[in-house]
């Protein structure tokens, strides 16, 4: 007799989400690297420091091997309050406005899911990172965007009464670009005639150097309705590690900790251990390395005008948004020819919004000038193609190994 067959069927909620299309592209150059191919990787969403392996023997095992508190380590929430007062100017009550979790990408959706009911918008200013409009999907809202050539002042235009939460990341990633304090003011004002919350991602603050970062938790001292994120992963090189924080009002801390009693239980024990007693001797190691980044940023910056590559403008964090310029055909097929063909990925721009399809994301954080100079080179020579034959790209994915993305 034969087995009947399962029919797994899946959440309707799924059709409408793709896979994360950066995350798709790096693991090709992961694939890649293990069939030992030569890849420039201008798609990886970090910065490479050199930072020493502190003592992990030094740690309380009775605390490192088993659960913490919900909300986070208290001794790692304090460190974190005190880094926002010292460099933010941001006073932080430890106790209750703050809780950590494994990565500001849980906290982003867990907030989401605390705030937002089904049917409610979250509008989203563009370029904006890709997750953004999946999270708010995930929990039953309807996403919408500001294009991102409109300034955010015009957010009135964009808001309706449905309006429940507007996401920003500053600085931005892809673009760079830093949010000035009456911008984020404007938003945080509009956002509050009809109730509702700002939630500003910081995860690249620290890449803001030769200017006042100011922070939304500096802004909005009450944190009534304004929800700052950020995580240790981009300011301290320490991507893998998933540590992340929301800094908000009480009552938000109070929502969002039930959600990750439920989803996470707390964020690892031992990783929180090693950043509350090492967190200042980490600081003076990376923070040195910030600025050499965003120093590399403007010597390439000087590379893409010398190329004659326009891109938007920013100053911060280490990416730029370059424009493909006629290229005909997709910017997702930009970079998988650039990629199959040249060893070279980057991140296409559809993946950051409708209105900047016409781009793509490089990162700076992980290969030296001398390469990224050499990569610049190859995606200026593809932007000036012609024409493009899409079936003989696909060939060439099949033959290197590379499967499609899964849309």
């Amino acid at each position: 007799m034969e087995k009947p067959k399962h029919p797994q069927r899946f959440a309707k909620r799924m059709e409408a989400i793709p896979e994360a299309l950066s995350i798709y592209i790096n693991q090709i150059v992961y694939d890649q690297r293990r069939m030992k191919r030569d890849v420039v990787a201008l798609s990886l969403g970090e910065a490479f420091f050199d930072i020493p392996l502190m003592d992990f023997g030094k740690l309380d095992p009775e605390q490192a091997f088993h659960y913490s508190d919900s909300r986070g380590l208290p001794e790692l929430r304090t460190k974190i309050a005190q880094y926002y007062l010292n460099h933010y100017g941001a006073a932080v009550d430890p106790e209750s406005e703050i809780l950590i979790s494994a990565g500001s990408k849980p906290i982003i959706f867990m907030c989401m899911a605390a705030l937002v009911d089904p049917g409610d918008e979250v509008l989203i200013h563009e370029p904006a990172w890709l997750s953004y409009q999946e999270h708010a999907q995930l929990v039953g809202a309807v996403p919408k965007f500001i294009p991102f050539d409109q300034p955010v002042e015009d957010l009135s235009s964009y808001i309706t009464d449905k309006t429940r939460l507007v996401v920003i990341n500053n600085p931005n990633n892809p673009a760079g670009r830093v949010y000035s304090p009456d911008e984020l003011q404007a938003v945080y004002d509009q956002a509050a005639k009809v109730g509702a919350f700002l939630m500003v991602d910081e995860a690249y603050s620290d890449f803001v150097v030769d200017e006042r970062f100011v922070s939304l938790a500096d802004l909005i001292p009450d944190k009534t309705g304004a929800l700052t994120v950020n995580s240790l992963s981009k300011n301290m090189g320490m991507s893998g590690w998933r540590i992340g924080y929301v800094i908000a009002h009480p009552d938000v801390i109070s929502q969002v900790l039930k959600v990750n009693q439920h989803v996470i239980t707390c964020a690892p024990s031992v990783l929180q251990l090693y950043l509350a007693t090492y967190f200042d001797q980490i600081i003076a190691v990376t923070l040195p390395q910030v600025r050499d980044v965003v120093e590399k940023r403007m010597r390439v910056a000087a590379m893409l005008d010398n190329l004659g590559l326009e891109c938007l403008s920013g100053s911060a964090t280490f990416y730029f948004f370059v424009s493909i310029g006629d290229f005909p055909s997709s910017s997702l097929n930009f970079a998988l020819e650039l990629l199959v063909s040249e060893g070279i990925a980057v991140v296409p721009g559809s993946a950051y919004g409708k209105s900047t399809e016409r781009y793509i994301r490089i990162s700076i954080g992980t290969e030296s000038e001398e390469r990224i100079y050499k990569a610049l080179q190859r995606i200026r020579d593809l932007t000036g193609v012609k024409s493009f034959d899409v079936h003989a790209l696909q060939e060439r994915m099949k033959a290197a190994g590379v499967r499609p993305w899964m849309a």
